[in-house]
């Protein structure tokens, strides 16, 4: 496995606050990462960090094999970063400021004109930024995120202002890229969306990392409770109590349906009971804790586990 970015006791200061607090992770080549936290938790800090635009107060960072905060960051022609604020002229046509941002990647026009195509933007190209929605702004600026083919990809805030069709076209070119090697970051509070499609997950609290893992693992660690939903034929609600036993909390939904609180050692038994022989039970949905829930454990959690 190909290590992309190397962090190690890495500590951010701006006067007396520390943006990011002694932080140490590996982030891979084809992997989708997802860096999750409230404002102020440090994830912007981190990119910047990444990206050189800010320098570690202490610890050590490499992005590619450089260190990002020397005079010389050869490997930022193979990052691309997508800002949370995305701004730019608004005199200049869509396709002027791509061709623009591919001249300082020495990348071909050719390549610009087929990103816009790529992001939707083609029969745009010739109009002004300054006339784009914002959702048409945000298309820009994956485009230009894009240049190159980066092998590493910091996406702040990625989907704002696309509508749901747009974001899974989004999602459709972040998971070629993950597929072609790249390692993405993606920085969101649409953890909905997040839980979906990263493979591994990291919790920002105050500039501390509290957490990081695959969401199984995440999961494991947590210990909350999974949901089982049970649909319940006619006249078969009397049945939950035996069925049930004291191995979950369970609530009635509707007429039909039943929700069962599933801690993990109890979780496989309880789908055995319901679906046993005899079960009044005509469907089972089994959901783990999502991304959403293990966030908020975590951030009520003193210390990292």
């Amino acid at each position: 496995m190909t290590t992309t970015v190397e962090i190690r006791g890495l500590t951010k200061r701006y006067g007396a606050t520390e943006a990011v607090r002694d932080v140490s992770f590996d982030l891979n080549a084809g992997e989708t990462i997802a860096l999750v936290g409230h404002n102020g938790a440090g994830k912007t800090t981190l990119l910047k960090l990444m990206l050189g635009l800010a320098h570690p107060s202490a610890g050590t960072i490499r992005v590619l094999g450089d260190d990002p905060a020397a005079g010389e960051f050869a490997a930022r022609r193979r990052v691309g970063y997508l800002p949370e604020n995305v701004s730019f002229h608004a005199a200049l046509t869509g396709r002027e400021v791509l061709s623009f941002y591919a001249s300082l990647k020495e990348r071909s026009l050719a390549e610009a004109l087929e990103l816009l195509d790529r992001v939707g933007l083609g029969s745009a190209g010739a109009r002004r930024v300054g006339t784009y929605s914002k959702g048409m702004r945000q298309r820009l600026g994956l485009a230009q995120a894009l240049l190159g083919n980066p092998q590493l990809l910091l996406l702040d805030e990625p989907t704002t202002g696309l509508d749901p069709a747009l974001r899974l076209d989004f999602y459709d070119i972040v998971e070629t890229l993950r597929r072609e090697g790249a390692t993405v970051v993606l920085s969101s509070h649409a953890l909905a969306e997040l839980g979906e499609r990263a493979g591994r997950v990291i919790v920002m609290k105050q500039g501390h990392m509290l957490a990081n893992g695959s969401l199984d693992a995440l999961r494991h660690i947590a210990r909350l409770p999974a949901k089982i939903r049970l649909t319940v034929a006619d006249g078969g609600i009397d049945a939950i109590p035996d069925l049930v036993g004291t191995m979950a909390r369970w609530r009635q939904i509707n007429g039909e349906v039943i929700e069962l609180d599933a801690v993990p050692e109890h979780k496989i038994e309880l789908v055995r009971r319901v679906a046993g022989a005899g079960s009044p039970i005509i469907d089972i949905d089994v959901m783990p804790p999502s991304l959403d829930e293990l966030y908020a454990h975590f951030l009520r959690q003193q210390g990292a586990p």
